[in-house]
């Protein structure tokens, strides 16, 4: 099958379309990769059984072998055979091995014993190897463009209006925080992702049979050559506690909606009548099929798409926490998808990043769009001061003054200083304050300082994260 014959878009149009891409996130996310990792942890069994004494270390190497020479294309012929996926995966290593050897194969083993395990390897994998990493690189590119214009300052807003000045580079820094917790939440969630080899009803009841009180020091010691944990007190179903994977998977749902978040604001700056921020030319571009002119900010716009597509398959993941008694399928399917939700997510990240480093800052009209409400923007540091300086309406001043403003065409400095019941307070105001009064650019609080700050903050702990998941 080629990608244009995949039903779902995300093959045809981003996971096959993006050579890039499809390298980064193939090894863990195909369904190719599925049936790998599920190798490994039957291999990671064998080599368990030869450490406790049930099969000779040839025999382990023998098993260990054919698994690593096993594809996905006979799984799943043999599948179509039989109608169970693992044991079509077992029965590709026993063809390949010696008749002594093919008992030891999936011994003492369930099906979710190596999917679930399996699962929680290759997300981990995938989280600390690929998601984090490229969650990093984004934040590093928005810290640069951050601290690059902490000090341009820009109107900011609430409900769509004119509120206070902030700078650009602050309203940037807002988000390399609130991605920096996500990295640090992905982490946490990648860590605590358990794997499991306790039977059918997960009591360990052939393990014990074997090996008596030993079966949880069997179980953590498979587990242990995966770089993985059982449960606290290794209590199970047939399935993992379903938590963990739920906490991955919500966090990176979370991330993607910080990704909208940052695109809706980024894209309705590029609108005509804003205009403060645009894209570097590209010649090749096409905006529109029938207005040569147009430049549309369509990678924001895709990773908003993306996010309103996958977010409400979190309320899947939130369903598969449930399984009647000790397992039952009704996540069989619905699981499998998982892995499509984590690739939309690093996606979302990948377009971000790309998109991010090709923007550009009007600042002159970051400046002009300011200058259009910057009677009405000192009203809150007018009536801030009049109250220091002992006002006792200094609200309802002000709040006259803005309306007299507009209906006068006067500025709010020329009717404070007509009004005498005000002169009292204003002669108390030092040059400084009047100053701040007649240019409300500088009403900017410590937005400049706090994008730097915020960004050496995240810049510096991402660094000490990246720096553990190498190891």
């Amino acid at each position: 099958m080629k990608f244009f014959d995949a039903v779902s878009p995300f093959d045809a149009r981003y996971y096959g379309a993006d050579e890039k891409f499809y390298n980064k996130v193939h090894d863990y996310l195909s369904e190719e990769a599925s049936i790998r990792y599920f190798l490994r942890v039957e291999a990671a069994l064998v080599e368990t059984l030869a450490d406790y004494g049930f099969c000779s270390t040839e025999t382990s190497e023998e098993i260990s072998k054919a698994c690593k020479e096993v594809t996905a294309a006979e799984v799943y012929e043999e599948e179509g055979r039989i109608q169970h996926n693992i044991r079509a995966l077992v029965n590709s290593i026993r063809k390949r091995i010696s008749e002594k050897a093919r008992g030891f194969v999936h011994l003492f083993a369930t099906s979710n014993d190596i999917m679930d395990t399996a699962a929680a390897l290759r997300y981990r994998e995938f989280g600390m190897n690929v998601l984090i990493p490229d969650l990093i690189q984004l934040i590093e590119t928005l810290a640069e463009l951050a601290t690059q214009e902490a000090a341009t300052p820009q109107i900011g807003r609430t409900h769509g209006q004119h509120a206070e000045p902030i700078t650009f580079g602050y309203a940037i820094a807002l988000f390399v925080s609130r991605l920096g917790g996500r990295v640090e939440k992905l982490e946490d969630a990648c860590r605590n992702l358990r794997g499991k080899f306790a039977g059918p009803v997960g009591a360990h009841n052939a393990l014990t049979l074997a090996v008596g009180d030993r079966a949880l020091q069997f179980e953590r010691d498979l587990l242990a050559k995966l770089g993985l944990k059982p449960g606290e007190t290794g209590i199970s179903s047939q399935l993992t506690e379903q938590e963990p994977l739920t906490d991955l998977a919500y966090t990176a749902v979370s991330a993607m909606g910080i990704l909208a978040n940052l695109a809706d604001d980024m894209r309705h700056l590029y609108r005509t009548e804003i205009g403060e921020i645009k894209e570097k030319f590209q010649p090749e571009r096409v905006g529109s099929s029938t207005m040569p002119h147009k430049v549309n900010p369509k990678d924001f716009e895709n990773v908003k798409s993306l996010w309103k597509a996958y977010m409400p398959r979190l309320v899947t993941v939130l369903m598969d926490q449930i399984s009647e008694h000790q397992r039952d399928l009704t996540n069989s399917a619905s699981n499998r998808f998982l892995a499509e939700l984590f690739a939309a997510a690093d996606y979302a990240i990948y377009r971000t990043i790309n998109v991010a480093a090709l923007l550009q800052v009007d600042r002159e009209r970051m400046r002009a769009n300011l200058d259009m409400s910057r009677d009405s923007i000192i009203a809150e540091p007018l009536y801030i001061l009049f109250g220091l300086h002992g006002c006792p309406d200094p609200y309802d001043w002000s709040k006259k003054f803005v309306n007299a403003s507009r209906e006068t065409g006067k500025t709010m400095t020329e009717l404070v200083e007509a009004e005498p019941a005000l002169q009292p307070f204003y002669s108390k105001f030092t040059p400084e304050e009047k100053d701040l009064i007649n240019h409300p650019e500088k009403y900017a609080g410590n937005a400049r300082s706090g994008a730097v700050e915020t960004c050496d903050f995240w810049l510096k702990r991402c660094k000490e994260i990246n720096e553990r998941i190498r190891n």
